[in-house]
């Protein structure tokens, strides 16, 4: 062998396997879903090939490969939840040597943050190892932790029952905590045979302050069978969702004042507006939502008060509007933010919003502005669909959200006994009575609707 095939030869065995992690998209993102996995174990891929398709809390991303080489392990599957920064799989030569990296990767212990135990502390560890590692039948079974497992046989607690929010499924002391709060008030003797024996309780119980006895309870064979309905897991968003919606309602004392504008300026306008766009003086389609917007950006200015964050024990007073905007895709609501909102002409702002909205519904939003943190105030606008009114949920930290309503005909006085039925347009603010007073709050609404009145348009 010739000096240049030697170098060679030495040179590949210095190749090593590329280990491909999960990325991390935004710094408030600690996991994501894989949604899709385009390239299996054993699959030959390119540089620039999608190898798989995964979600954050709201949005979603594709991980292209950073070489040519063969899928040598994947360590993961579609649907799970995969810690960002974790390898999701390895790339190399056909038949490399990659025991290395499957031995660092099986060390390596994915906690849920809830139920964890160290050798020093001695406390819990809830945990899940390589799904792709044998492991015993039976614990495959037996989905649950060992706090989990240890409280679920203290309250006579049948597992079957509780969903799982760990990893893989895996049902850890939360979901046992939560289980136990929806369940009714049970004798100890009842508890006991709904575990044992697999039975319910279905009407009221018959006990001391209405708990239910054993007497009480029911089989569950004369429950509706499997053929009467269909489970659906719900999608990661969901999830989110739906905490962040039960977390605001839970920890803030919310307060919904609800107050008609007339809505014959910013009629007046649109109908301008759109005359602009047709003799090419605009080149933007402001809608009335972006009117709505620019007045409440307006009101904020004269309202420091409502434009903050409540901490607990702190208010947080913002120099700049950051507006939230709430945006219905086909994966769920969203509420992208518009960084210094109040530094945007009325153009500047409809732009903004198109751009993130578009953003949302394809899936590549930064979700650093998908932060509750990151908006100040936010607006929820229901009028497209005619809603008429509606109670809008504040995104905690935020101080207050504004919901806006269809636009209708109601009467008004127009002076010297004349009344006329004129156009007026709904607006829903829920604030957190915490951070406001209701006075405070009742006269930022009516500043919304008098910078509504009397919009004024610069383009």
């Amino acid at each position: 062998m010739n000096t240049f095939a030697t170098l060679l030869c030495f040179l590949k065995s210095l190749e090593m396997a590329i280990v491909v992690i999960m990325p991390k998209q935004g710094q408030s993102v600690e996991s994501c879903i894989i949604t899709e996995i385009n390239k299996n174990a054993g699959d030959e891929v390119a540089t620039g090939d999608v190898l798989f398709t995964y979600e954050t809390d709201k949005a979603s991303f594709e991980e292209t490969s950073p070489s040519d080489g063969v899928v040598l392990k994947l360590f993961f599957n579609e649907g799970d939840e995969v810690p960002v920064l974790e390898n999701m799989m390895i790339i190399g030569e056909p038949g490399e040597d990659i025991s290395y990296l499957i031995k660092k990767k099986e060390d390596v212990i994915l906690t849920s943050g809830e139920d964890s135990q160290t050798p020093e502390t001695g406390q819990e560890h809830d945990s899940t190892i390589d799904i792709k590692k044998d492991i015993n039948t039976e614990n495959l079974s037996l989905n649950i932790s060992p706090r989990a497992r240890k409280l679920a046989d203290k309250e006579s607690t049948d597992t079957k029952l509780i969903s799982g929010s760990g990893p893989n499924g895996r049902i850890i002391e939360k979901d046992v905590i939560l289980f136990l709060s929806n369940r009714p008030k049970m004798t100890p003797l009842a508890k006991r045979v709904a575990a044992e024996q697999s039975k319910q309780p279905v009407s009221g119980g018959t006990g001391l302050a209405g708990a239910y006895r054993a007497a009480d309870l029911v089989s569950t064979e004369y429950s509706l069978s499997e053929k009467d309905y269909f489970d659906r897991k719900i999608s990661n968003m969901r999830k989110i969702i739906a905490r962040a919606m039960h977390a605001s309602l839970q920890n803030s004392a919310q307060l919904t004042h609800h107050l008609g504008a007339d809505a014959r300026r910013i009629l007046e306008l649109r109908k301008q507006v759109k005359a602009d766009n047709d003799a090419g003086i605009l080149n933007v389609n402001i809608t009335l939502n972006d009117m709505v917007c620019f007045a409440v950006i307006k009101a904020l200015k004269k309202f420091p008060e409502v434009n903050t964050h409540f901490l607990d024990d702190t208010k947080r007073y913002f120099n700049k509007v950051h507006l939230g905007l709430a945006v219905d895709t086909d994966r769920g609501l969203m509420v992208p933010v518009v960084r210094y909102a109040d530094d945007l002409s009325i153009s500047g702002l409809s732009n903004r919003f198109k751009e993130v909205a578009t953003a949302c519904r394809n899936g590549n939003i930064n979700p650093d502005i998908l932060s509750p943190e990151a908006g100040t105030f936010t607006v929820s606008n229901l009028g497209n669909y005619g809603v008429e009114m509606f109670t809008p949920v504040i995104n905690l930290p935020q101080s207050a959200i504004l919901g806006v309503n269809t636009i209708i005909p109601r009467p008004k006085d127009l002076g010297n006994g004349v009344y006329a039925f004129v156009p007026h347009i709904g607006l829903s603010l829920t604030y957190d009575h915490r951070s406001l007073d209701g006075g405070e709050a009742t006269r930022f609404l009516k500043q919304i609707a008098i910078e509504i009145e009397n919009l004024e348009l610069t383009y």
